[in-house]
Parts: C-alpha cells; sequence; structure tokens
C-alpha cells in the first residue's frame, strides 16, 4: 500500500511554522483512534453478553420442552429410563453402570472388562464405544458435593442441555467472525431456534452421540475461521491452533462416526488449497491436527482399529505426502498449473487407497464395511441382499432429505436467504479461483503495455470489478457446499447442515462485501449506503421472525405431556422381579438396549453396530423373526448362552416399513425365501420349508413347547424361556 508523507526540507523555520498543526492532527488522530477502541470493547462486550443470553435461553427452552414433553419430573425411574430409547439407552446404561459401582476403579474395570453387554463374550467398551463423556460425567458427580440436590440423571440431561449453550455461542461467534457485527450472530441463532426441528433432537434423543460432538465441531469450526484471518499475531495463531486442536479431541472422542465429518472438511481444505484460496502452512497444520486429534482418541480407545483403518488418516497422509513431493504446484502458466493439479488430486487419491488397503489388510479390518457396502447400494452401484445394507437403506433417517424439510426452512426465510448467499458466493469463488489459477505475468505484461495517461483509469477499473473472498468465507462456502450435498444425501446427517445454514445466510445477509458487491453491480454502490443496508435487512429480518414465530414457541412451551408406554414398563419390572440377575436376553437391537438399561441384565446384542462379530450375531438373533424351524432358532439362541427370548408383535407384524423394507422381508431375502404379501419377489428366491417362527410359537405346536416356555405375555411383547436340554 502506498502512503504520502511530507517532504524533509533544510530550513527550521519551515518545519517550526509546521509543528503546531501536525501536533494539532495527532491529537485529533489519537482522539478518533481512543474512539474507536472504547466502541469496539463496547460492541463486543454487549456482542458477547447477547451470546451467552442466548446460549442459556437456548438450553432452558430445550430444557423446558423435553420436561413439557415427557413430564421427566413427575415419572418414575424405570419411565425416566426408558424414554432414552435404543442406543441413547445403552450409552446412559454405562453412566449408570459407573454412577452404582462400589468405587472409580471398579467402574472402570467393569467398562474394560464387560461380560454383560454381550453374552458369551468379554469387550472393553471404552475400546468399542465412545462412552468416556460417560465417564468423564460419573466422576464429576461423584467428587462433586451435589448428590443430596441433584440426582444423577439430571447431572447427566443438564450437562447435555447445557452444551445446547455452547453450540449456539459457537454459531453465534462464528457468524460474526465472518461478518463483523454481532448483529450476524444474533440472526444465526435466532434461526437456530426457530428451525429447531431440523436444526437439533436433543430434546429427546438426549445421550445421542452427536448431541455431544456437535457443540465441539461448531466450537472447532469457529477456531478455523478465526484461525484463516489474515494479520494475525504469533500468539494469537499459537492459541488459535490449541483450540482447534482441543475442539477436534473432543468432535473425535465423543462420537464414532468423527473421522467421516472430518474427512468431508479435509477435502474442503484440500479443494481450497488447490485454487490457492487459502495460506498452505495453515492448511497443512489443520492437517496435522486433525491426524494428531484422531491418534490420541485411538490411544484412549485401546488402539481402536476402525480408527487406525480410517480413509482420513490415509487421506491426510497422502496429501503431506504429495506436497512434499509437488512443491512447485502453484507456480506456472495456467495449462501448466492445471497439469499439475490433476496429476496432484490423482495422485492424492491413489497414494489415499493404497494406504488405507494396505493398513486394513496389515490389521484385518472389517469393522466399517457395512458402511461402505451401504454407499454401494444407495448410489445404485449394483442392488444388495446384504442383510446390514439393507438393515440402513430401509431406514428413513438413512434416506434422502425430504422436500418438506425446505418448506418448513423457508417459513422462517432461512432457505431463501442461504440460497440467494450461496449464489453469490459460488459466483465470486469461481471468479477467485480462475483467478488464482492464471499467471501474473500476463497481467504484470497486459498493465505494461498501457499507455502511463490511460494507467490510473485501468487500476480504477480493476478495482471497481475486483471480486474477492476471504479466506475464512471460501471455508465456510465449501464447508456448507459439502455437508449440504451430505444431508441430501443422507437425512440423518442434516443437522450438520441445517447449523450451518443459519451461521452462512446470517453472514451473508450481514456482510459488507456481499452488498458491496451486490450495489457495484447494479452501480449503486457508495459506502453509506452499504452500510444501511448492511443493519437494516437484517434488523427486519429479526423483527418478521419474532413476529412470526414468537407466539407459536410460547404455544409450545405452554403444552404439557406425558410418558406413557405401560406395557414396556411392565415387562421392564417383570424381568427384575422375576428373573435371576445373571439372565440372558434375546430379542431387538433396541429393545434390549432399554434392558440393560432397566435391569442390568446380559444381552446377546444391541444397537451400538460398529462390529462385524455384532453384527452376524445380530443377524442370527433376528432369525426368530424369519422363516426358521423351532430347532434352528433354539441351537442359535443357545449358541449365545440365552435364557429368554423377546419376541415383539410390532415387528413380527410390521406394518411401518413397506413390503421389502419390513425386517422379516430383509430376513426372507438374506435367507433366499420369498416375502409375504402380494407383490414381485426375484426369481431365485424360494419357498421357506417352515412358517415364520415369531408367528408360529404362538401356537403352542409340541415342537415349538419343548423348546420353548412362554412365562410372560401383554399387547406388545411375548416372552419365553428356553429349555437347558442336556
Amino acid at each position: 500500500m502506498t502512503t504520502v508523507r511530507q517532504r524533509k526540507v533544510g530550513k527550521s523555520t519551515e518545519v517550526a511554522e509546521d509543528q503546531p498543526s501536525e501536533e494539532k492532527n495527532v491529537k485529533s488522530g489519537g482522539k478518533i483512534l481512543s474512539g474507536r477502541k472504547l466502541w469496539n470493547i463496547l460492541s463486543i462486550t454487549v456482542g458477547g453478553i447477547v451470546a451467552i443470553s442466548l446460549g442459556l435461553l437456548t438450553s432452558v427452552y430445550v430444557a423446558t420442552l423435553h420436561e413439557n414433553d415427557l413430564w421427566f419430573s413427575n415419572i418414575k425411574e424405570v419411565e425416566r429410563e426408558i424414554s432414552f430409547r435404543t442406543e441413547c439407552g445403552l450409552y446412559y446404561s454405562y453412566y449408570k453402570q459407573m454412577i452404582q459401582a462400589a468405587s472409580i476403579q471398579q467402574g472402570l474395570h467393569g467398562l474394560v472388562y464387560d461380560n454383560k453387554t454381550e453374552s458369551v463374550r468379554t469387550i472393553n467398551i471404552l475400546e468399542r464405544m465412545n462412552v468416556y463423556q460417560e465417564v468423564f460425567l460419573s466422576i464429576l458427580y461423584r467428587i462433586l458435593p451435589i448428590q443430596q440436590y441433584l440426582e444423577p440423571v439430571y447431572f447427566y440431561i443438564y450437562t447435555l442441555f447445557g452444551l445446547q449453550a455452547v453450540y449456539v455461542i459457537a454459531l453465534y461467534v462464528t457468524s460474526w467472525l465472518l461478518s463483523g457485527t454481532w448483529l450476524s450472530g444474533l440472526l444465526a441463532a435466532c434461526w437456530y431456534i426457530t428451525n429447531r426441528v431440523d436444526t437439533t433432537r436433543v430434546e429427546f434423543t438426549i445421550p445421542l452421540r452427536e448431541n455431544w460432538a456437535l457443540p465441539f465441531f461448531a466450537v472447532q469450526i469457529a477456531a478455523i475461521t478465526y484461525l484463516l484471518r489474515t494479520h494475525l499475531q504469533p500468539v494469537q495463531e499459537r492459541m488459535t491452533l490449541m483450540a482447534v486442536f482441543v475442539s477436534t479431541f473432543l468432535f473425535s472422542l465423543t462420537w464414532q462416526f468423527n473421522q467421516f465429518m472430518m474427512l468431508i472438511q479435509a477435502l474442503a481444505l484440500f479443494i481450497l488449497d488447490c485454487f490457492d484460496m487459502l495460506p498452505t502452512a495453515k492448511v497443512m497444520w489443520l492437517y496435522i491436527i486433525q491426524i494428531s486429534g484422531l491418534l490420541l482418541v485411538c490411544v484412549l480407545q485401546f488402539f481402536n482399529s476402525m480408527i487406525l483403518g480410517s480413509l482420513l488418516l490415509s487421506f491426510n497422509a497422502s496429501v503431506l505426502i504429495t506436497r512434499t513431493i509437488q512443491k512447485n504446484l502453484k507456480k506456472g502458466t495456467l495449462l501448466n498449473r492445471l497439469g499439475k493439479l490433476i496429476l496432484h488430486v490423482l495422485l492424492v487419491m491413489w497414494l489415499t487407497f493404497l494406504i488405507n488397503k494396505l493398513i486394513k489388510k496389515i490389521l484385518h479390518l472389517e469393522s466399517d464395511e457395512h458402511i461402505f457396502k451401504f454407499l454401494k447400494a444407495k448410489f445404485g452401484f449394483g442392488a444388495t441382499r446384504d442383510f446390514d445394507a439393507n438393515l440402513y437403506l430401509c431406514e428413513e433417517a438413512f434416506g434422502l432429505l425430504p422436500l418438506n424439510t425446505f418448506s418448513r426452512l423457508s417459513d422462517t426465510l432461512l432457505f431463501y436467504v442461504y440460497i440467494f448467499v450461496l449464489f453469490l458466493v459460488t459466483v465470486a469463488a469461481v471468479i477467485v479461483a480462475f483467478r488464482n489459477l492464471r499467471t501474473d505475468y500476463n497481467t504484470f505484461f497486459f498493465f505494461c503495455l498501457i499507455s502511463d495517461s490511460n494507467q490510473v483509469q485501468f487500476l480504477e477499473e480493476t478495482e471497481e470489478c475486483t471480486v474477492t473472498l476471504k479466506p475464512d468465507a471460501a471455508y465456510n462456502f465449501i464447508h456448507t457446499v459439502l455437508f449440504g450435498c451430505l444431508a441430501f444425501s443422507t437425512m440423518r446427517m442434516k443437522y450438520l447442515w441445517t447449523s450451518h445454514m443459519c451461521v452462512f445466510a446470517s453472514f451473508g445477509l450481514c456482510s459488507t462485501e456481499v452488498w458491496k458487491l451486490i450495489l457495484k453491480c447494479i452501480h449503486l454502490y457508495t459506502p453509506q449506503r452499504t452500510h444501511v443496508i448492511k443493519y437494516s435487512i437484517p434488523i427486519i429480518t429479526l423483527l418478521y421472525i419474532s413476529y412470526k414465530f414468537w407466539p407459536g414457541i410460547m404455544d409450545e412451551l405452554s403444552e404439557l405431556r406425558e410418558f406413557y408406554d405401560p406395557d414396556t414398563v411392565e415387562l421392564m419390572n417383570w424381568i427384575k422381579s422375576n428373573t435371576p440377575n445373571t439372565a440372558v436376553f434375546a430379542g431387538s437391537m433396541q429393545l434390549l438396549a432399554g434392558v440393560k438399561l432397566c435391569t442390568g441384565r446380559t444381552l446377546t446384542n444391541h444397537p451400538h453396530y460398529e462390529d462385524k462379530n455384532l453384527r452376524e450375531r445380530t443377524k442370527q438373533i433376528y432369525q426368530i423373526y424369519a422363516k426358521r424351524s423351532p430347532e434352528d432358532v433354539y441351537r442359535i439362541l443357545r449358541s449365545f448362552g440365552t435364557d429368554y427370548v423377546i419376541l415383539e408383535d410390532s415387528i413380527c407384524y410390521e406394518r411401518r416399513h413397506s413390503r421389502g423394507c419390513r425386517l422379516r422381508d430383509l430376513l426372507d431375502i438374506a435367507n433366499g425365501h420369498i416375502m409375504d404379501g402380494l407383490g414381485e419377489n426375484e426369481p431365485d428366491l424360494k419357498p421357506s420349508l417352515y412358517p415364520r417362527f415369531c408367528e408360529e410359537i404362538k401356537k403352542n405346536l409340541p415342537s415349538y413347547t419343548i423348546h420353548f416356555t412362554r412365562v410372560f405375555q401383554n399387547k406388545t411383547f411375548h416372552v419365553y424361556k428356553l429349555a437347558k436340554h442336556k
């Protein structure tokens, strides 16, 4: 940047004459700087107070919804535990186990040498599952003097609701950093709250891993956004890198799918680095942080094989290796750079799959093969009869994002604003990427050909037409695009996208650069006009959201319901009262998680599906809903040490899914049998020699009663005790 300074002169009288005016300028300049500094401090203080207030209000909001929906404070303990459905109950059971242990050491020993989660097997829970948060929370509860004032379950759920405050504050800060005004953060937080149905499900799936992990992921994104700012001091950069590392580590520690989310993040960094839109040194540091965080988690999880064989580690290692080989990637002519770029991408992909294949072959890893089978079938790379893949394909949560999601997001104007901002930033990103690929020599040569009289005009026109995209905005742009693609393909992952939508849309609406670009395009740009629009439109949007959705939020908070599931409560009470503590139960994954939590009995299978042996075991246990002989089913169940089997009418006579996606249909297809009901079957499927086990056992035929005795029954569940033949 060129500056103008006063010319030095030899006459002391002239200097003396100018000194008073210079002193006045210095004083007035000092006052302006002091005023700006005070204004910045005031703005940061007010913005910080608003952020914390909104975070706390969100926590209170979701906690109130949870209480109003279940009347949680009034129901029995067994009902509270049943409300933690499916895998949520399994994770909470380890917190309960640690609380009830005689000591912290015995509690940890019980987790490391667990023989109740999978019968006839001893497994390490800390290796297999991401439950360190339950361990930490249980230890904290034991050492803090709060037992007399707060029940363990409330300490647990209040912690999760408290993390929602962290989540909202992180989103708020990210938007503030991108736009330069805390008004943007306020708008992002309001959008997050008013679109709660699509941004979080914490109030009814409290212990779910993503509810622990996503707040830390949001903190990490905020830290990366700050890191990518220009002109950071070395101390600021080091502190920010530390914040990125800590948040990355906590995110990785609390969710088993962390590696897939961070792989998408690594791809975003890779794309931006290829087009020279981010500082290479910072990108390399982020790759190293991802690797370090994941390896530290791997150590804490007793060298979990799924982490070692993750694509993320292979990809990041490949990028770092390739960057050392191709040092001059960003030099040369346009065609030269494009050639280098294509070679770079191909080399990284080849190395990634080579390294990953070698690791999996050496360590004999098969933990995540079901995910790749699911992805292969989902994206049309051939039909599959694989039971595990079809189990995912038939679940709504793993299907495409429903179209009604966009209508809900549009009601708050979020989707409209998001598309508007996304279009503008996409155009800017394409222009900047292409400009970065061109050689600077051509621009310099063209500039030299212009006559001196036209150079000033050329510079003015260039400045008028120049499109820029800051590194932090570029990262958040690619982040939202890639996670948007993930959400479109898999509905369960929409929560990673919709929360960032709030950030990205609010940033665009409050961004000086965005409005400056728009006004320049229509030749209406002035700094004052940009300033007015930048603040007025977000305020109008906030007023609209408040007017339209505040009454609905108040109605929602005043609506009172109560937990009601008498059949499951009756089943759990019967198990606790009428079966020995060492009894082994078989049944559906979802129900057995509740059995473990409510009764402490041993299970044959459970919903944490990231283990090949467990997946094979579950398929075998589920033969109770297939067309198999009573002898086969008895032999299978006894091989896993089963004492009791629970049959559910809701699965045996399932109507929730269409034909071909019911659990019994998936089992029939996997077993090569024709499905029940009207409809087509694949030509090689054959009729089974036996009727469906879960239906036929209720007839009390001698071939069944010799192996199974019904000991409990209500409108939903049937429990059979297995005979112990010599």
